[in-house]
């Protein structure tokens, strides 16, 4: 099997996270398990990345890989060049860096990623 394993049997909550990053109406819940960087991200009603997570990482768009998972609301996504896509619950993604993502209705975006959470949200 390729990749890494898991050399020890642990768990952990998101409710108790190993850190937290708050830009402003962004919750991002960081644990190390297994020697992988989880994250639980929480994006309310009306947030934007180029509103909120912009100011403290400043670049023009984010630079972050992201793969996950969404279990609640929807995220809409626009690359650089335009090209742009939904996630809803349900759905599983992957965006490469350079983009822009919005919360679409009332509902609360909750998305749990692997490849970002070490490097999301966190200040330069």
């Amino acid at each position: 099997m390729a990749g890494e394993t898991a050399t020890a049997l642990e768990a952990k909550s998101f409710d108790e996270p190993d850190e937290k990053r708050r830009p402003p109406n962004t919750v991002v819940d960081v644990v190390h398990v297994g020697g992988t960087t989880l994250a639980r991200l929480t994006f309310e009603r009306g947030w934007r990345w180029s509103e909120t997570v912009k100011t403290v990482v400043n670049t023009d768009s984010c630079q972050v890989n992201h793969v996950g998972i969404c279990t609640s609301g929807t995220l809409t996504v626009q690359m650089d060049d335009g090209t742009r896509t939904t996630v809803s619950a349900g759905h599983a993604y992957a965006v490469p860096p350079g983009h822009d993502a919005w919360v679409e209705g009332d509902e609360t975006f909750v998305g749990y990623e692997i490849m970002s959470a070490a490097a999301y949200a966190k200040p330069e």
